[in-house]
């Protein structure tokens, strides 16, 4: 199983996931030309696309999803709620490409059984996904205001992970946001900070090979280099030292993350 994080951050959220036989994202919160775009910046197209794996409805996470669905027949996936939640904000969707997937179920795509779960996010009904495959595991979690511990019971061991870590606590309280956004964001329906990232991934890397992808940064109030360094010393200070066995990796607003193996 190999994986690609496409683009990440506040304009647009896009995951890109496959094996030998199938290939799917997680969201699509781009416009269908840029995601074109994106996938051509892997050497694959949005025609292999087998399933789009919605998380909520929010418009950077479902944005190309109508054009994407209508242009290439992909199927879509998401739960009860957020299908009616999307409804006017994707347009027509034929209903044989329309798909359910209920919160905290499994579905199986040959080798890969893909994992649903809750988040804490202003949304409907949102929820994030675990990919497993024999005994590799790939955990998604973006978009939640905090990391509860039935969170972190899915997304514990995996070998992978893609961890939000939106802001720096500092700047987005000097930042230039109304004090109604900031309070959302802070709020445990918002987005983690650094810190508070940090201290959910001490809780469930385990001492293996693991790499974490640090995304959905907020251009205004969070930096690559000030994201990377906030999680390397709260890691270091619960007990884990970077580059042993836990790898850092950034991810870009508008290009695509290397394609890795999980």
């Amino acid at each position: 199983m190999r994986f690609s994080v496409l683009a990440s951050g506040s304009s647009g959220n896009a995951i890109y996931i496959e094996n030998d036989n199938h290939a799917f994202l997680v969201d699509a919160g781009f416009s269908a030309k840029k995601m074109d775009s994106l996938m051509a910046g892997l050497g694959r197209s949005m025609k292999q696309i087998d399933g789009i794996f919605v998380t909520h409805e929010h418009s950077d996470h479902i944005k190309g999803i109508g054009v994407v669905a209508r242009k290439y027949g992909t199927p879509i996936y998401a739960n009860e709620k957020t299908w009616q939640a999307m409804d006017s904000l994707v347009g027509n969707i034929p209903l044989e490409q329309r798909f359910q997937f209920d919160m905290e179920t499994v579905q199986s795509f040959g080798s890969i059984d893909i994992q649903s779960f809750a988040v804490s996010h202003d949304a409907v009904d949102p929820m994030f996904y675990v990919f497993h495959e024999k005994d590799r595991k790939l955990a998604i979690i973006t978009d939640t205001g905090y990391v509860s511990d039935r969170m972190k019971g899915y997304i514990k061991g995996a070998d992978s992970f893609v961890f939000e870590s939106n802001h720096d606590v500092s700047m987005l309280q000097m930042g230039r946001y109304p004090w109604s956004v900031k309070r959302r964001i802070l709020s445990d329906v918002g987005h983690v900070s650094n810190e508070d990232a940090a201290v959910a991934m001490s809780e469930v890397v385990e001492q293996k090979e693991t790499k974490i992808y640090l995304s959905h940064l907020s251009k205004d109030n969070n930096m690559k280099d000030l994201a990377r360094m906030s999680v390397t010393q709260t890691l270091e200070t619960c007990g884990i030292i970077t580059g042993e066995y836990v790898h850092l990796h950034d991810t870009d607003a508008d290009q695509p993350t290397e394609l890795v193996t999980v």
